[in-house]
């Protein structure tokens, strides 16, 4: 699944770029539950129906908030340089590639949250069925001997609850990366 958007004209592009950026500054700032539309059209220096004319609505413009890093993971996940990419053992690339996840998560907190709280984004299953079937095949690979299918759901359900978002907003990013690479780093010990 690949980012297949239409080219844009300059002055749209500069605009998507400016109410992204608008966006995320807010989420910054104020958290996920103080965004509104007439904030962000304030900020980007647009009018509110421009933001409406190009994503449809609230959950519009987070879907798009969301796609934006989560369609760059994929893309270097599929042709991305080692370790995170192909050319790496199984066990170091599904290390790096949960190392990277918690980062996409924690990095854009306000917008996970957000995402989290909303509808699901249009390509959602399609999504999550990528991030499923990597985690397995790296799962399969490095430890035959288990059942990489719900081992691997397991792993990635465990960033899905109320923990991530606590832990990143109360500034333990790196506990939580630890704790999740010894997570991971675990479950690839062979007994």
């Amino acid at each position: 699944m690949a980012d297949e958007r239409p080219k844009e004209r300059a002055d749209a592009a500069r605009n998507r770029r400016a109410i992204l950026e608008a966006t995320a500054a807010l989420l910054a700032e104020h958290g996920a539950d103080a965004l509104t539309m007439d904030r962000v059209a304030a900020a980007a220096g647009v009018g509110k129906g421009t933001i409406f004319h190009r994503f449809g609505n609230r959950a519009g413009l987070l879907h798009e908030m969301i796609a934006e890093s989560t369609f760059a993971l994929m893309d270097a996940v599929r042709t991305g340089p080692p370790p995170l990419g192909p050319g790496a053992p199984a066990e170091v690339r599904l290390v790096a590639f949960f190392d990277a996840f918690v980062r996409l998560m924690t990095d854009n907190i306000e917008v996970t949250v957000a995402y989290i709280q909303g509808p699901p984004h249009p390509q959602a299953a399609e999504i999550h069925n990528f991030w499923d079937a990597h985690i397995t095949a790296l799962l399969r690979e490095a430890r035959p001997d288990l059942d990489a299918e719900v081992v691997g759901r397991l792993l990635f359900g465990s960033l899905g609850g109320a923990l991530v978002p606590q832990m990143a907003r109360a500034g333990e990013t790196d506990r939580l990366l630890g704790a999740v690479r010894e997570l991971v780093e675990g479950v690839l010990r062979t007994p």
